[in-house]
């Protein structure tokens, strides 16, 4: 088996191998976080069932604590009843001697008044509470009004005159289930947990009984364990969706399969470009070329001419290099080409006639025409490694704008790399490092239009950049004028450029961005443009800061 088909194998099964540890790991933890989560809330909850028990009982303790102050009796039992009663109580019961004669709400209850101590199915758990003094709990058990109850039985004991203590009989409720602790399941229901509460099914017998619960199977369940009078009770709890969150370990796993099955993919790719790198040794052309004064193009026009610009370039090249060149673009406005299977003197006539091919974009209805630098290296001839090969074909480029742009030129020993810094200067580096302010616009009376200003102009005008002064400006040279001095300034040019003077002095107030004004004297020259026409080149001087200079250095001189 070859390499190329073992090694991305390996990739794919060390992949699944990891990726089945992590999903196991993540699970184990998954199901670690919830179980912890769940018995907090299982501890919660089952504090809150077993204070909710405890309340309906401390009902019968309350009837107890009556009869001890009353000598045995409670007087105006229904009464007395009726405020012990909630939703959660089924109904309120006496029994002395253990035989129920008091039973609130009666309609409905008559047959419970019953010998609770001599009845089959209530009477060893009723002689047990007897005999041992202590409260004990049947249930549940179904209620003929509905549902279901737990039925409490508190045995009472009192002092006869003589001080000697004898069996009175039972204080009774009967709870309803699940009202008695209906707020707590509900929660746990709320926040998407089953739930089963069980109990002891008496003192006598450990068996525990469901009491409620809101599901049949519970898998793996937290449980609570609490106490209710003597009796052993227990909440148990666990999420309704399960210990495991499907829907994570699913992405985890699919998501990770990908990723297993992206890098094996690559891996493979890996081979087979190589594989092709050893098949393609063989000559080829790199070619780098780019827009000459691209800048001042999107300075003069606009980035969206800029961007015509360059989709024409792209254009042109699709359409003049053949289907088997790799097209690209670096950035900006440099593109790169490769030409297989071909040598630099094999393509040096196309190269040049691509070169020479007019390249044009168009502007407000007109076409306007721009020219590239082209530089080209051969592999292997002059590099064995792609970066290297670019190098030369960027060095080639830049001997290219060197010796004044607008050509092609093929790498040769001796062109030196560092060309690039030795370039000369363009409109921006000019202007920006002008001293003093600048623009340019169309030398026209009815239609003027400014198509630059420098930085220090922008500073001067209190604009950020070139784009808000554009807009603030509408592009005018008026707007740029006192409206009141507009007038007299344009007749003032215009006499001078009539008379036959190329450069020509005004003093004006400029308006500002904000509103606000400064007095300037500008210098201007008209030239002739072959893209524009008759254009003015524009110096600004602030006329209080050189008054103010000048003044110095005359005082100076005076002393």
């Amino acid at each position: 088996m070859k390499k190329k088909t073992i090694v991305p194998l390996i990739v794919f099964l060390v992949g699944i191998c990891l990726l089945s540890v992590f999903t196991y790991n993540t699970n184990v933890q998954i199901q670690k976080d919830r179980r912890t989560i769940a018995k907090l809330n299982a501890v919660t909850y089952g504090q809150r069932i077993e204070n909710d028990i405890e309340n309906g009982i401390e009902i019968t303790d309350t009837l107890k604590q009556l009869l001890i102050n009353g000598n045995g009796q409670i007087i105006n039992f229904s009464k007395v009843a009726e405020n012990l009663m909630s939703y959660s109580i089924q109904s309120v019961q006496l029994a002395p001697n253990g035989v129920v004669t008091e039973i609130y709400p009666e309609e409905g209850n008559e047959a419970g008044k019953i010998d609770l101590l001599k009845d089959s199915k209530r009477g060893e758990i009723s002689n047990y509470a007897k005999d041992h003094n202590i409260t004990v709990i049947q249930g549940p058990i179904k209620l003929k009004q509905g549902g279901s109850g737990l039925v409490v039985r508190n045995p009472i004991y009192l002092e006869d005159k003589n001080g000697q203590e004898y069996f009175w009989g039972f204080t009774i409720v009967i709870l309803r289930v699940p009202e008695i602790f209906e707020d707590s399941t509900n929660a746990l229901s709320k926040f998407k947990y089953n739930y089963r509460l069980s109990r002891e099914a008496s003192v006598l017998d450990k068996k525990y009984v469901e009491v409620d619960a809101n599901c049949d199977k519970m898998i793996r369940p937290v449980t609570y364990n609490l106490t209710v009078g003597k009796e052993k009770w227990k909440l148990e709890i666990m999420p309704r969706a399960g210990w495991s969150n499907s829907k994570t370990l699913y992405l985890i796993f699919f998501g990770g399969l990908s990723l297993v099955l992206l890098l094996t993919g690559l891996t493979t790719l890996l081979f087979l470009l190589d594989e092709r790198r050893v098949e393609l040794k063989e000559h080829c052309v790199a070619v780098l070329l780019d827009v000459d004064d691209f800048k001042l193009i999107n300075d003069m026009y606009g980035h969206a001419y800029g961007d015509k610009a360059l989709i024409s370039l792209s254009e042109n090249m699709q359409k003049f290099f053949p289907s088997s060149a790799l097209l690209g673009r670096n950035g900006g406005d440099e593109f790169c080409i490769l030409l297989p299977n071909c040598t630099m003197e094999e393509m040096k006539e196309s190269l040049i006639e691509f070169t020479k091919t007019p390249k044009t974009f168009s502007y407000k209805g007109q076409t306007y025409s721009f020219c590239i630098s082209l530089g080209y290296a051969e592999y292997p001839n002059n590099a064995i490694e792609r970066s290297q090969l670019m190098r030369c074909a960027d060095t080639a480029l830049y001997e290219v704008k060197l010796h004044g742009k607008n050509g092609c030129k093929a790498y040769q020993e001796g062109f030196q790399s560092g060309v690039r810094k030795q370039l000369g200067f363009v409109l921006n580096d000019i202007s920006e490092n002008l001293p003093g302010a600048f623009i340019i616009y169309r030398a026209d009376k009815e239609d003027d239009e400014i198509f630059y200003a420098n930085k220090e102009f922008l500073d001067m005008a209190g604009y950020e950049n070139l784009d808000a002064f554009f807009n603030g400006t509408k592009k005018s040279f008026r707007n740029l004028i006192r409206e009141d001095q507009q007038k007299a300034v344009e007749v003032s040019i215009w006499n001078q450029i009539e008379s036959g003077s190329k450069n020509d002095y005004i003093h004006y107030q400029l308006r500002r961005q904000d509103g606000t004004y400064v007095p300037v004297l500008d210098q201007g020259r008209i030239v002739e443009s072959e893209r524009f026409g008759r254009v003015f080149y524009v110096l600004f001087m602030d006329w209080q800061a050189m008054q103010s200079h000048y003044s110095e250095k005359f005082n100076a001189k005076d002393v």
